[in-house]
């Protein structure tokens, strides 16, 4: 699709629930266990460098 045509209203409303998705899931809250891990790896890291 070109850039400069119009969008669809199904294309917008696309675009929209898209946008709600990917913002849904910058706001999720990283798990514990993977906080933990990344922990794990930066004091492994550290310990050998």
């Amino acid at each position: 699709m070109d850039q400069d045509e119009p969008k669809t209203p199904l294309e917008e409303q696309i675009e929209e629930n898209l946008r709600k998705v990917y913002q849904k899931t910058l706001d999720e809250q990283v798990p514990d266990r993977f906080l933990d891990l990344l922990e794990q790896l930066r004091q492994q890291d550290a310990n050998h460098g």
